[in-house]
């Protein structure tokens, strides 16, 4: 089964190069974004993986909710402590931010920021409920300079996840840093836009890493990867027909596995057997 690349920078590669040997596989999607495009968790749950996928903005907490009905989708952040706080969204991107200051500078960028209020989440709270002592295998933190809240309502002496991956500056100024290096992770790799983490107990997969993605890896990117090229009209028709059907295939099957459609199946049961039994006589 060829291995299809959905990430925006080939971290669903690296860690499949790490991670391929484990069945049934768990993930914590943190600022989790669109179920499919740049994704990092999307190969993961075709090959039958299971997670965690938080994400507070109505329009993409939906898709998650349409596209990844076998997972655990929250909308939500994860924070400190479990409170209210404003969220600014920007549509169609993967800016959305709770830090002021970063909205700031979107719109003074010429960005139309719309603030909404959320509700923050511990991510140890979220384990405890979700996770509890099921092992998880990666965690992943795009959550545009809000990391060092969401790191600091983890209890990593109780969840190690075995790689943890997070959108860092390319300046490598993080002042988070030493949350994930105090809890017993090292910092093995800085792709550009991530720096990965391996729990000092993992550190046998760091070979893994070691050299980037390549021909070897018998991948191929998603189409209408921004590494691949652009679509034409007929394909990118064909693209959204399918994404359609994905969409109203997995209505159907939350529809289905409904406690109001079960009952109803039920009744029509018994009304059926109600009917043929005069019938019969």
């Amino acid at each position: 089964m060829t291995f299809i690349s959905y990430a925006q920078n080939f971290e669903d590669i690296r860690l499949w190069r790490a991670l391929q040997s484990v069945e049934n596989g768990f993930y914590l999607d943190v600022g989790a974004n669109h179920p499919t495009d740049d994704s990092v968790t999307r190969a993961f749950y075709d090959r039958g993986w299971r997670g965690i996928n938080i994400e507070p903005v109505p329009a993409y907490y939906d898709a998650l909710c349409q596209q990844r009905p076998h997972d655990i989708n929250l909308q939500c952040v994860a924070g400190e402590n479990a409170e209210s706080l404003t969220f600014y969204t920007i549509a169609d991107t993967g800016l959305s931010t709770v830090e002021a200051s970063v909205a700031q500078q979107h719109r003074d960028a010429g960005m139309d920021v719309r603030n909404q209020t959320v509700q923050s989440r511990t991510l140890a709270s979220i384990c405890e409920q979700y996770a509890q002592d099921r092992p998880i295998h990666f965690l992943k933190i795009d959550v545009e300079g809000h990391e060092e809240t969401v790191l600091r309502g983890m209890d990593f002496s109780r969840w190690r996840p075995w790689i943890i991956l997070i959108e860092t500056p390319w300046a490598r100024d993080q002042t988070w840093e030493n949350l994930v290096t105090d809890a017993g992770y090292q910092s093995i790799l800085f792709d550009g836009i991530n720096t990965y983490y391996l729990a000092e107990e993992h550190l046998a997969l760091k070979p893994a890493f070691d050299i980037p993605p390549c021909n070897l890896d018998g991948f191929q990117l998603c189409k209408g990867h921004k590494f691949s090229h652009p679509l034409s009209d007929t394909d990118q028709q064909l693209s959204a027909a399918l994404q359609r059907a994905e969409q109203a295939e997995a209505q159907l099957h939350a529809i289905q596995n409904s406690r109001t459609w079960r009952a109803l199946n039920k009744l029509r049961t018994l009304l059926h057997r109600a009917q043929a039994g005069p019938a019969q006589k």
